[in-house]
């Protein structure tokens, strides 16, 4: 694992295959197309946490929308470490739900590190309990579908059970799931009870 250069609070970590850091989880799950390598800033101890990867349709009816929100303050509550890309719209609401507890999130970008960490990311960020991790180099600064899915692969690898708090038959998704589920150590697959085809 290598260091880059800036104050203890905002260096960036690298961590590449064969260092302990380096979750096995990845290797296990996706063998020769794991990533060399991962960037990370903030708190590396996260990864070692039991985690949940969450997930959730761009589009999804109201009754997923509630039940992803309620399953999120669920989380917060319990003290949960949930990883996200948190890149869709009820992603992105479910992360300022986190956000406004005290448990460790892991945000996974589809792009590189963010070269400066949003407002409201910070206090968590200070507070030990916020890691942003990518898998992506410096040049990838724009998120496009190719990313997002190669992230989305990670997210699921890194976790140590899947929610999916919507699924749209024959998305992306849906596509996600049925390949997550084929792996031979695969995590364990959550789906909200809420969730019913469009």
């Amino acid at each position: 694992m290598r260091l880059t250069n800036g104050n203890e609070r905002n260096r960036v970590y690298i961590i590449s295959k064969g260092d302990s850091a380096y979750p096995s989880f990845l290797s296990a799950r996706l063998g020769l197309s794991a990533p060399s390598s991962l960037t990370a800033l903030g708190n590396l101890d996260l990864l070692a946490l039991p985690k949940t990867a969450l997930f959730c349709s761009a589009r999804c009816p109201g009754s997923a929308i509630l039940a992803a929100y309620d399953q999120s303050a669920h989380w917060r509550d319990a003290g949960r470490c949930i990883i996200s890309g948190f890149h869709s719209p009820v992603e992105r609401e479910c992360l300022r739900i986190l956000l406004r507890g005290k448990q460790p999130i892991i945000i996974c970008p589809a792009r590189a590190l963010p070269k400066r960490i949003p407002p409201e990311w910070r206090q968590p960020f200070s507070d030990g309990r916020l890691l942003i991790l990518s898998a992506f180099p410096d040049t990838e600064t724009r998120v496009t579908a190719a990313l997002a899915h190669r992230r989305n692969e990670i997210v699921a690898a890194l976790g140590d059970e899947a929610y999916f708090a919507h699924i749209t038959p024959g998305g992306s998704t849906d596509l996600l799931a049925k390949w997550v589920a084929a792996w031979n150590s695969c995590p364990a697959l959550l789906e909200s009870s809420a969730t019913t085809p469009l």
